[in-house]
């Protein structure tokens, strides 16, 4: 259902110019949704908050610098938020709202044709799904872009750099470390359920170019960071994955997390935990219950968050770099805000990329990230 507000609709036959100027952000009630209904504001772009409760959108929307009574947009599932996307035609939908395997693939055709859709997706599975609408989207004029957060950009465009002007190298790793700092609260469903699904997932990796199957946790390295600090990642079936495969071209590629459990007694029960929670009624419990779960806010552990790459080609040569960020959240709601707002100047081509693909490997030092390169 919508509420009170100007469409600022331009009519016209086209895809394009039935779109209007709106900005809408799904799930703005969220850190990374709150942090970028405030970006896009300060921004001076026409922003409306989308989810289930006005109030609770009204007063997000409030304090992330929106006009008192703006318009808002009340819907609760992935469906209906599709069907007040075809009326209202913004220009670029902003979705924050998690479980992007399911609900990107339903939002982002709703933006077609014309408009453009924005996730900061990080799982195999949602980035794969948005990706495959490629052709759809080239056809409708639309530009799709999923991962636009810490972990793909970070990563995938440390990789471009490290590839520009050189053939297409043998073999590729990144690792994504966040450092984050924690909101007291519940954990929250959104994130349970990304929790669960690399669980579920296991381990991938690239082959002789074939992605197949490996052990969560493998490919365990210690990482000394350029600022002295350290920390340890191991190989996650992630969305940096598919980004620095098809941005390097590379036959061979690993990627990594800090997130990835290291101790070998978890690593241990990581495959039957991840077969356990493959049932889908005990997926379903494991979401409900972790959501729920306490936390308590924290300091983020490390100054920096890292987006690391090694490439290697088949001469010998080998290249490593780093792009160095802030809080990782932070930096995600910052890479999601620029990705939109370049969307809303018309800077995007019609497809559906990851954010370097889509807008150049530079995009990570817009949104405020350092490359420390060899």
């Amino acid at each position: 259902m919508t509420e009170t507000g100007e469409t600022g609709e331009t009519g016209g036959t086209t895809g394009e110019s039935r779109v209007n100027d709106e900005v809408w952000v799904v799930g703005a009630t969220g850190r990374v949704g709150r942090g970028v209904t405030a970006r896009l504001a300060a921004r001076g772009l026409t922003v409306v908050p989308v989810g289930r409760s006005r109030e609770r959108m009204a007063a997000a929307g409030t304090a992330a610098g929106l006009p008192r009574g703006a318009k808002v947009v009340v819907a609760d599932s992935a469906e209906r938020i599709a069907d007040e996307i075809v009326q209202g035609r913004p220009r670029v939908v902003v979705n924050t709202m998690g479980a992007f395997a399911a609900t990107a693939p339903v939002i982002a055709r709703a933006c077609m044709p014309g408009g453009h859709y924005v996730d900061q997706a990080n799982d195999v599975v949602a980035v794969d799904r948005l990706l495959a609408l490629h052709d759809e989207a080239v056809a409708a004029g639309s530009t799709l872009v999923t991962g636009a957060g810490f972990g793909v950009l970070a990563t995938e465009a440390v990789v471009a750099k490290l590839c520009e002007g050189r053939p297409v190298p043998h073999r590729v790793r990144v690792d994504a470390v966040g450092s984050v700092a924690v909101e007291a609260g519940v954990l929250g469903a959104a994130l349970a359920a990304s929790i669960v699904d690399a669980l579920t997932a296991g381990g991938r990796r690239y082959e002789n170019g074939r992605l197949v199957s490996s052990r969560l946790g493998a490919d365990r390295r210690r990482l000394a960071f350029p600022d002295g600090e350290s920390a340890t990642s191991a190989g996650v079936a992630s969305g940096e994955l598919l980004a620095a495969h098809a941005v390097s071209g590379a036959p061979f590629v690993t990627a990594a997390s800090a997130l990835v459990p290291t101790g070998a007694p978890i690593r241990a029960l990581l495959p039957l935990l991840g077969r356990l929670l493959s049932v889908p009624a005990l997926r379903r419990l494991a979401v409900a219950r972790l959501g729920r779960a306490p936390v308590k806010a924290a300091p983020r552990p490390r100054e920096h968050s890292w987006g690391h790459a090694v490439v290697e080609w088949a001469d010998g040569t080998r290249r490593a770099g780093w792009l160095r960020a802030g809080d990782g959240m932070d930096f995600t709601a910052d890479v999601t805000a620029t990705v939109t707002e370049l969307l809303v100047r018309g800077l995007g081509r019609p497809g559906a990329w990851t954010p370097a693909a889509a807008l150049g490997a530079d995009l990570a030092t817009t949104a405020g990230g350092t490359f420390v390169l060899d």
